[in-house]
């Protein structure tokens, strides 16, 4: 119960742990898959459409649904989708884990994207419901933020230990025993919510909503990965041109998915910048960690993902010690650390070359998650707390979205930036297509070489690969900089929370 000054109690602590199993749940699901892909193969025979869905269409539903989902569970109640949305993920797991056929494991993939954008937004939006105190709320944020961002990092350490003992199915069953706790206490520890007023929902605004996010991430990422081609850039301008059109819908509508107005306040619209740069920073540098500790260095897979978990510490310190100056130290200081310390992480990658220890790509990596996820954690807070209390699942949603959005656009850009220098650098070297356009082909087509021409060619395409880090290190820089910048001058109008209690929401039912 909250007490009479309005600070959490057991029971709301409680409600926070509870909520962080979905949430590490969700995340994890984005990369378990990681080593399965081999056992898949060989199990289901995908084609390599088939298996690149297999991987996708989770994301990419996820990402397309995260709004229009907010915006119901405003209407309908948060802690009704997160018991149902949770409810799906656990039948689609299982569904997922007996799949016998590739199209069944695509379709089970689609049924868990869906059912995690149901009860994605809620996680956070509850959050504003059950802590009315700022500090407090905000150290809930801060562990909500760091517990999604350990799940994507452990999504694929835990699905490689699985797969040392179990089939591949195993991977999908780890989320059953959690979703079905979350089903079963969510009713005596989580409040219910739903806004006072109710406007009819916008299936217009969320179709195009849906339209616009999907070609949108499916674009960029595909870019990304594949480099330029027509038919990608094509999806992301279509979706860019129905981005258009979602916005005169939002400006048009009675009652629209996202009150637009919010976008004007300096806190909300800064925010929802700071965490896309902030993704976007983190999560477009894990590409190049990956690749130089399996590539470079010559650890497996596994072996790489547990080395990677090392930064890990950092993320926890941050998330916890930005907790702790939240209530005294003002916002735009915290943002401006962060950025600065990613920006630090940066300039240590620059030096990153072949010969480095381990311990400097690693620490980097680490100052750099750190960075991010401190700003993260406070960004969070100022979303849900500048949105009015009936709109927070939509506000968290759209939040959620920035962040899937930064983290495409982090891979897309940075990586073709490194993708761009490796290409330059390999193209006067003789050796097939595939070892001039990335560095796994050369390794690639280096064993099928002779040692020493072999041993040649990866030492020159790992020279060419640390050049494209470099670069892509001193553009992660210039954006940290600039964010911090950025950051100073939106939020430099905020002082330091005083950590007063606000005045309780209105609940509409409570167990």
């Amino acid at each position: 119960m909250t007490t009479d000054h309005g600070r959490a109690g057991r029971r709301e602590w409680l409600g926070l742990a509870l909520l962080l199993l979905p949430t590490l749940v969700l995340a994890m699901d984005m990369g378990v898959l990681f080593f399965a892909v081999p056992f898949i193969a060989t199990d289901l025979h995908p084609s390599g459409t088939q298996q690149l869905w297999i991987m996708d269409m989770y994301s990419f539903l996820l990402a397309g649904l995260l709004i229009p989902m907010g915006a119901l569970g405003d209407r309908i109640g948060r802690r009704k989708l997160l018991i149902g949305g949770t409810a799906a993920f656990a039948l689609a797991s299982l569904v997922a884990a007996r799949a016998h056929g590739a199209d069944q494991l695509i379709a089970a993939r689609a049924l868990l994207g869906v059912a995690g954008a149901v009860f994605g937004p809620s996680t956070l939006a509850l959050l504003r419901n059950m802590f009315h105190d700022a500090k407090q709320r905000q150290a809930a944020i801060g562990a909500w933020s760091g517990v999604m961002m350990a799940g994507a990092t452990l999504g694929p350490v835990v699905g490689g230990l699985l797969l040392d003992h179990f089939w591949w199915g195993s991977a999908f069953l780890i989320a059953v025993p959690a979703m079905l706790l979350v089903m079963l206490a969510a009713p005596f520890l989580l409040p219910e919510y739903r806004a006072p007023q109710q406007g009819r929902f916008d299936l217009l605004g969320a179709a195009l909503s849906i339209a616009t996010v999907l070609p949108v991430v499916h674009g960029i990422k595909t870019l990304a990965v594949d480099g330029w081609s027509v038919r990608p850039a094509l999806v992301l301008a279509a979706g860019l041109l129905v981005g258009l059109g979602l916005v005169v819908r939002l400006r048009t509508a009675a009652h629209p998915l996202i009150d637009v107005s919010l976008f004007r306040v300096r806190t909300y619209s800064g925010a929802i910048t700071v965490n896309t740069i902030a993704m976007f920073a983190m999560m477009g540098f894990t590409l190049f960690t990956s690749q130089y500790l399996q590539l470079v260095k010559g650890y497996s897979p596994l072996t790489a993902s547990l080395w990677a978990l090392l930064p890990s510490v950092g993320v926890g310190a941050a998330v916890g010690g930005f907790g702790a100056l939240a209530g005294r130290v003002r916002p735009a200081v915290l943002l401006v650390a962060g950025f600065t310390a990613s920006a630090a992480g940066f300039v240590a990658m620059a030096f990153v070359d072949p010969s480095s220890s381990l311990a400097l790509p690693l620490v980097a990596a680490g100052v750099i998650a750190a960075g991010s996820v401190g700003t993260v954690s406070i960004t969070g807070e100022m979303v849900v707390s500048a949105a009015p209390a009936d709109r927070a699942g939509a506000a968290s949603a759209t939040s959620e979205t920035a962040q899937e959005l930064g983290s495409s656009l982090g891979i897309a850009v940075l990586g073709a930036a490194g993708a761009a220098i490796y290409r330059t650098r390999m193209a006067g070297v003789p050796a097939p297509d595939a070892a001039h356009d990335t560095l796994g082909g050369a390794v690639t087509t280096a064993t099928h070489l002779p040692a020493d021409a072999g041993a040649a060619l990866l030492a020159t395409a790992r020279d060419a690969f640390a050049d494209g880090m470099h670069t892509a290190a001193v553009a992660g820089v210039l954006v940290m900089l600039g964010a911090a910048l950025a950051a100073h001058l939106l939020m430099r109008h905020l002082p330091a929370p005083g950590g007063q209690p606000e005045t309780p929401l209105p609940v509409v039912q409570t167990t």
